[in-house]
Order: structure tokens, then sequence, then C-alpha cells
């Protein structure tokens, strides 16, 4: 038995934790979005088009909402991306219906990618569940919309919705940071692209036109972000460096309360199931997932 509680865990230990955590647990639940038993689930449903099921699929727990919610929680879409598909899929299949393809594809990919790490799965779950049960979630909407739904009893159910947790949790987070940081969705897709990113894997996927790509790029060489090659500049790294460390340090208090040995216990599990789960996942990839 590892023990599970600790009170000399630090804000920014539990910040590195954190990140340590968000980079293995990531293509855990990304299966949804790139194994093809995630996409021939969605389409089963009625969503046929990559961008139905997505939509459909991460925006159902919201209810059936129009564009103007998901543009909001979502962050990095073009508006006219997000019209195209809501409200319009939940005449397609509504939102009941989308949780539960969501739930199949997401379910049917991993029990494929990680047979044989059964234990490691139940094990990584058992420790997962305190953490994920207590999130905090004020000002978090779609951690909040996903903590209300059931929690699975099978444990590979139950790893992925853990998993979309913590993701979901973090990137409400990472929205405050760029709020407050003053950049908008297209903005925080430029600057990225300024440092790791090919362009090509972020502008399509995210809807923004040529237009409003480059209109964004010369408010961040404006603000002394960018430079006119389309790097970030000494002071784009500096203010992208702190939008990480912001979104660490919200998303480390989940992990305050877990004893430092039970999180290195945790990193191992996760570990081999990242390894096997990282299989599925194109690199680079539009969710910025780094390879486990």
């Amino acid at each position: 038995m590892w023990p599970a509680v600790s009170a000399t865990v630090t804000p920014a230990e539990a910040a590195v934790t954190a990140r340590r955590v968000w980079r293995l647990a990531e293509p855990v639940h990304a299966v949804t979005y790139f194994a093809p038993e995630a996409r021939a689930a969605y389409e089963e449903a009625g969503l046929r088009g990559y961008w139905r099921g997505y939509f459909a699929g991460r925006a159902a727990p919201l209810g059936p909402v129009g564009p103007e919610p998901v543009v909001a929680a979502f962050f990095g879409f073009a508006p006219g991306m997000v019209a195209r598909a809501l409200p319009g899929v939940w005449a397609l299949a509504p939102p009941e219906r989308a949780l539960e393809a969501r739930r199949l594809g997401a379910g049917a990919a991993l029990r494929r990618l990680l047979a044989g790490r059964e234990a490691a799965v139940a094990e990584a779950v058992d420790l997962l569940r305190p953490v994920t049960g207590g999130l905090d979630i004020a000002g978090r909407v779609l951690a909040a919309a996903n903590l209300a739904l059931p929690s699975p009893g099978d444990p590979v159910d139950a790893l992925w919705h853990q998993a979309t947790l913590l993701r979901e949790h973090r990137g409400d987070g990472h929205v405050a940071a760029l709020v407050a940081a003053g950049l908008d969705g297209c903005e925080a897709l430029v600057l990225r692209t300024g440092i790791d990113l090919p362009r090509t894997e972020l502008q399509p996927h995210r809807g923004w036109t040529d237009e409003q790509w480059d209109a964004a790029a010369a408010r961040l060489a404006a603000r002394g972000l960018l430079g006119t090659d389309g790097a970030a500049t000494a002071a784009g790294r500096e203010a992208h460096g702190a939008l990480e460390e912001a979104t660490d340090r919200a998303a480390g208090r989940p992990w305050e309360a877990m004893a430092p040995e039970a999180v290195e216990h945790l990193v191992t599990l996760l570990s081999t199931v990242a390894r096997a789960c990282a299989g599925a996942l194109p690199y680079p990839n539009p969710m910025g997932v780094p390879a486990p």
C-alpha cells in the first residue's frame, strides 16, 4: 500500500507533478481523437466526418449547446469553424448518444493498446481516483461538466475518464492564463508556432484563415513577441514560458495532498500506459502532446 496523503508537498512541487502527469495522461485521453476505434464509434452514432465527432464528443458534457460556449471553452478554434458543427451535430446525435460513442470508442482503443497492462491500469485508477474525484472546479467549465458525468466502473473506461478530467482541468487553467496574458485564440496558436510546432499542425486544424492568422502575427509582432521571420523573440519565449508556469501552478492544487512516494509510483504506472497509447498518436500533433 502506497501512502496516499502528505502535508509536506509545496505548491511548487505540486506544479511539477502536474506537468509530469500531464505528459503521461494526455496520450491516454488523446486516443479519442486519433484511434480508429474512436472514429468508428462516432460514425456509428451518425457523426460522419472527423470534426462532427470531435465537437460532439468533447462538447457533449456541456449539453446541447450552440457555438458560443464552445468557442469560449475550447478557446483556440475559429468561431466560424465551431459554428459549422454546432448546434447542427445534436440533430445527428444528441449529447447522450455522443457521450456513449465517446466512451465506447476510447474504451475499445485503450483495450487494444493496453492489452497485457490491466494490472497497471487498475492500480493507476486507484491512485488517481482521490485526485480526480476532488478536483477544484471553480472557473473550470469543461472540468466541471466532465466531473458531473458518472464515473465508470470498468478500470479501462475509468482511466480514460480520469485522464480526461485532468486534461480538461488543466486546459481550463491554461485558458485562464492565456486570457490574463492578453492573448486571443489565434494569437496563442501563432505564438506557439514561433516556438516549436509547425503552422501546418495548428492553423488548418483550428479553422483560422490566412488573413486572420497573419493579422494575429502582426499583433504579436507589435507587442515584441514575434519576429518578422515568424519566430518568437526572446520576449515571446519568456511570455510562453510564463504561460506554461502559470498553467502548471493552476493544475497543481490536486497534487498537494499526494505523498511523493505515491506520485513516483503513479508516474511509473502511467509511463507504461503512455508509451502504449503513444502508438495511436501522430508526432507532431495539433494538441502539442509530446512523445512520452
